[in-house]
C-alpha cells in the first residue's frame, strides 16, 4: 500500500476473535474493526457472511476486495490481480479467484487437487444442476473475489458459510453472466477444517440453495426444510447442530432505513424461509477475522 497507491483502505473485521488477531492485525497497519461495533443498532450476529457484510459498510471504496484471513501463502497477486478486470473493463462487475486448493495433509505433504471438499461434493454439483453457467467457476466457494460496490450493496448476504455460493447465485440474476469474470491466482493454500465442520458448511450451502431455488419460484415445498444436523463421532457418540441459514438484507436497503427517521432499522427483522427470525440472518458459529480492502 505504501510502495503502490492501488489499495487505499485495508480493514480487517474482528468478528468476536479471543486471541491476538486484532492486536497483530492493527500493528500491520490495519485498520480494525471490530463486527458489533458497525451498524450496532442492529441485532448482533455472527459467522463469515456476517463479517464480510461489516467489512463491506464500514469500507469507502467504490470497489471491495474480500480475502479470507487463513491464507499460508498469501501474496499482492491475489488483490492486484482480482482488481484488475474490474479497473480495465468498465463492464466486469465482480471478479472471482480461481486456484488450485490442495490439501495439506498431517505430514505437511501437499496432495494437489485435493483441497474444496465441500466445493466438489457440495457447491459444484448444486450449481451444475441448477445454474450451469456458473459452472464454469472453479473455485464458487473460494473467499477471494472483488466486485463494485454499487453491486455488492444491491444483494443480501447470507451470514454463514454459504455467503459465497448465494453471491454467485444472486449475482448471476442481478448482472448477469457476462458482468461476472475470474482470474488465475495460482495456489492457495488454507487451514483445514475437520469432516465434522464440513458437513456443517455443507448443510448450509445446501439450505442457501434451497432459498434461492425457492425464491426464484423453482421449488414449492408445503414446509420448510429441517435445519438440524445429526453427526456422529468416531465413538458413536451424537452431536446435534442447527445449520440453519438466513441472511443480512441488501446493505443498500438498511442505510435507506437509518436515513430514514420513521423507521427503525429493528423494522427489517422478519422470518427466513427455514423459520429463524433475524435481520434475514441466522449464525451461532464465530469465523476468524475477514479482509476487505478497498
Amino acid at each position: 500500500m505504501e510502495k503502490i497507491p492501488l489499495v487505499d483502505e485495508l480493514i480487517v473485521v474482528d468478528s468476536r476473535s479471543t486471541d491476538a488477531t486484532a492486536v497483530r492485525a492493527a500493528a500491520a497497519g490495519a485498520t480494525v474493526v471490530r463486527q458489533d461495533d458497525v451498524l450496532p443498532d442492529l441485532p448482533p450476529l455472527s459467522g463469515k457472511g456476517e463479517a464480510l457484510w461489516k467489512g463491506l459498510a464500514a469500507s469507502k471504496g467504490d470497489v471491495v476486495v474480500f480475502a479470507d484471513s487463513d491464507l499460508r501463502n498469501f501474496g499482492a497477486h491475489f488483490i492486484s490481480g482480482l482488481l484488475g478486470p474490474l479497473l480495465t473493463r468498465p463492464g466486469v462487475q465482480f471478479v472471482k479467484g480461481a486456484y488450485e486448493r490442495p490439501f495439506i495433509g498431517p505430514d505437511g505433504v501437499a496432495q494437489r487437487g485435493a483441497g474444496g471438499r465441500v466445493t466438489e461434493l457440495v457447491a459444484r454439483p448444486l450449481l451444475n444442476l441448477y445454474w450451469p453457467e456458473l459452472a464454469g467457476f472453479i473455485q464458487p466457494l473460494g473467499g477471494e473475489y472483488a466486485a463494485r460496490r454499487e453491486v455488492l450493496e444491491q444483494v443480501p448476504f447470507v451470514t454463514e458459510y454459504g455467503v459465497e455460493f448465494g453471491l454467485l447465485v444472486d449475482l448471476l440474476e442481478r448482472v448477469g453472466l457476462d458482468a461476472m469474470a475470474q482470474v488465475d491466482l495460482g495456489c492457495r493454500e488454507h487451514s483445514h477444517q475437520t469432516t465434522a465442520a464440513l458437513g456443517r458448511m455443507a448443510g448450509q450451502i445446501i439450505l442457501t440453495a434451497w432459498s434461492r431455488l425457492e425464491r426464484q419460484g423453482r421449488i414449492v415445498a408445503s414446509e420448510p426444510p429441517a435445519t438440524g444436523l445429526l453427526q456422529f463421532d468416531a465413538d458413536g457418540q451424537a452431536t446435534l447442530s442447527d445449520v440453519g441459514v438466513a441472511e443480512r438484507p441488501p446493505l443498500a436497503s438498511v442505510t435507506r432505513a437509518a436515513a430514514d427517521g420513521g423507521r427503525r432499522l429493528t423494522d427489517l427483522v422478519e422470518p427466513t424461509v427455514t423459520g429463524a427470525p433475524a435481520i434475514r440472518d441466522l449464525d451461532r458459529t464465530g469465523a476468524p477475522a475477514e479482509e476487505t480492502l478497498t
